[in-house]
């Protein structure tokens, strides 16, 4: 009989081969979702935006984003509150402007094609701004300002969300996690990229604590009765039923500046709801009357021509220098680095290219599901 330490050991080494095993090539797991997505219905040249999109949020480690939220498109689609085949109506439209209905399509190629858009017209109108009502969830908004950085442009992304973030003072949820994202080339190998929600955190890195089962971090949520949550599971369920909120920037109350997360929270539901004509706050909960709906939901992105202002390796260089200059600062003790918006996360796309997506083993076990269910073929995927 195996001692006590003897059965640890080898749980320690069967874990360490578990962990190994599910490092997944990016490429098979983008493939994964790309003909998961047709199998659903989506167009080819849609289904690769869109599983070009979820496969960023994977190799920059954005574990919230990726694969794991692939499921809850197949289950929007499957419900029939989102539109596999996405039908873009333009509504008005000027030299530098135009606003969009997505008619509850998919939100990632709602999202590429209103930046395709604002970048074309930023190109010969020096900015181009793109209003986009009745989408759906996008991905993560960083993607959209990197497409105009690679066109040598600034970029905004913004949307707005069902609500899960309560107001300062407040203890019931009234707008979403309302996104804000923005990228600027510079002149060292990576581009300034700040990609952040406007609450303490998203519902989908709870999503992730969940699956994982581990605890929310205190200071990011409140309950009805204004006390702390941090079981995670029953925390997701209390959003659902409205009995809990997330926490806006900041945390709760004035003392640490939550006001001026839940003000930044508010610009962006009128960037997405006023400018377009769309939707706002209880409207985007994806219910009505107990029915699953269409979430609504609405986007603004911008797209900004520096040649206008400045020569393009100046604009380059002053953006460089603004961030060597912050890296060189003195730094808090013990700490090794200042990281600059972007970076950690370009680094990890690196490592992810060159090791493989972890997947843990709630999410594999989802996999094999949806792979069984969707009748997809064979992939270089160890569990499959």
């Amino acid at each position: 009989m195996s001692t006590a330490k003897e059965m640890f050991t080898q749980a320690e080494h069967n874990n360490a081969r578990f962990q190994k095993a599910c490092s997944v090539d990016y490429r098979e797991l983008r493939r994964f979702m790309r003909d998961g997505f047709i199998a659903l219905g989506v167009p080819g040249s849609d289904a690769e935006i869109c599983a070009d999109i979820l496969i960023e949020s994977d190799l920059r480690g954005i574990k919230s984003h990726g694969i794991g939220r692939f499921k809850m498109y197949v289950d929007r689609i499957r419900a029939g509150v989102l539109n596999p085949v996405t039908t873009i109506t333009i509504l008005k439209e000027t030299e530098n402007t135009l606003v969009i209905d997505g008619n509850h399509g998919m939100g990632h190629v709602v999202g590429f094609r209103a930046m395709e858009q604002a970048i074309l017209k930023a190109k010969t109108k020096n900015i181009g701004i793109a209003a986009v009502r009745n989408s759906s969830h996008f991905g993560i908004a960083g993607y959209y300002p990197t497409m105009a950085v690679k066109h040598n442009m600034a970029g905004f992304a913004f949307s707005n969300a069902r609500p899960s973030v309560a107001p300062t003072f407040g203890v019931r949820p009234v707008i979403g996690t309302n996104p804000i994202s923005f990228g600027a080339p510079s002149d060292e190998d990576n581009p300034f990229l700040l990609d952040i929600a406007t609450s303490t955190t998203q519902r989908g890195k709870l999503e992730v604590y969940a699956r994982e089962g581990r605890e929310t971090p205190r200071g990011l949520t409140i309950a009805e009765d204004g006390h702390e949550l941090t079981d995670s599971r029953k925390l997701l369920s209390m959003l659902i039923g409205g009995s809990a909120s997330l926490l806006p920037l900041g945390g709760a109350g004035e003392e640490l500046g939550g006001h001026k997360g839940y003000g930044l929270g508010v610009m962006i539901e009128i960037l997405c709801a006023a400018f377009s004509g769309g939707s706002f706050g209880s409207a985007l909960s994806g219910f009505e009357q107990g029915k699953e709906v269409p979430h609504r939901l609405g986007h603004f992105f911008i797209a900004i021509n520096i040649e206008s202002f400045i020569p393009l390796n100046l604009f380059r260089s002053i953006t460089g220098s603004i961030m060597r200059e912050i890296r060189a600062s003195t730094r808090a003790p013990g700490k090794e680095r200042i990281y600059l918006a972007g970076e950690k996360e370009f680094e990890m796309m690196e490592r992810n290219k060159n090791e493989g997506v972890a997947i843990p083993e709630t999410l594999q076990k989802t996999m094999i599901t949806l792979h069984r269910e969707l009748g997809l073929g064979s992939y270089d995927i160890d569990f499959l």
